[in-house]
């Protein structure tokens, strides 16, 4: 009986692998939806929402996306966003996905789950939070006395080691101060590409400020 080459065998193998592949490892996946109850219990347990908030919690939506790792490799994300910018933002991250630009950590356990499950480095990109906008490294404080657009789901942070906010040559995370010199592009930092996929749906930057502060990592719908 006639048998392959070994060499042969691994090509036929490699051939009929690929062509099994499921496609979700490498097109661009999406969905919205509402929270669950169980999702709208975690949000108040981790205490990023609660009466008062300017949101209610059946105006968010999570979003999921495909997103490149720290690894190279794509994973599934996940941010709650209001329900009146979920759809634009698909188109936003879906150019990101195609810049292969990397995202460390963005799933929901990671921003709202227990304690434990938050990575160490916190280098966590997110969207809603129900809090007053921070002030600038500059004047120090904890509270501007304002909602912040992360109060409305409006506003997402990306990266934020690797693109910290600063101001009069401080920055609020101590293990971020390598990256306050913009000079040099490294991983995970905020590119003129991703600042396009973001303008494609007219939102602002917080590394566009004027002045010494910038908030590097932050984007929302009016730029603030």
């Amino acid at each position: 009986m006639y048998r392959l080459p070994l060499a042969s065998l691994v090509v036929v193998v490699t051939l009929v692998l690929a062509a099994t592949a499921t496609p979700a490892t490498t097109s661009f996946q999406h969905s919205i939806r509402p929270l669950t109850a169980s999702e709208q219990a975690q949000l108040k347990a981790a205490h990023v929402w609660h009466a008062g908030c300017p949101v209610s919690l059946s105006q968010l939506r999570l979003l999921s996306v495909s997103a490149v790792g720290w690894d190279g490799q794509p994973y599934v994300g996940r941010l709650v966003v209001n329900a009146d910018v979920a759809r634009p933002l698909v188109g936003v991250f879906r150019k990101l996905y195609g810049l292969q630009f990397p995202i460390r950590h963005m799933r929901f356990v990671q921003v709202y789950g227990p304690a434990r499950d938050r990575p160490a480095d916190n280098d966590v990109s997110g969207s809603f939070e129900c809090r007053d906008a921070v002030p600038s490294p500059c004047t120090g404080g904890k509270s501007t006395g304002h909602w912040s657009n992360h109060a409305y789901g409006h506003a997402i942070d990306l990266n934020p080691r690797e693109n910290p906010y600063v101001g009069c040559g401080m920055s609020r995370d101590p293990t971020a101060r390598t990256y306050m010199d913009r000079s040099r592009v490294r991983r995970g930092m905020i590119t003129p590409a991703v600042l396009a996929a973001f303008g494609s749906i007219g939102w602002g930057w917080g590394g566009s400020w004027s002045g010494s502060t910038k908030d590097y990592m932050h984007f929302s719908v009016n730029g603030h």
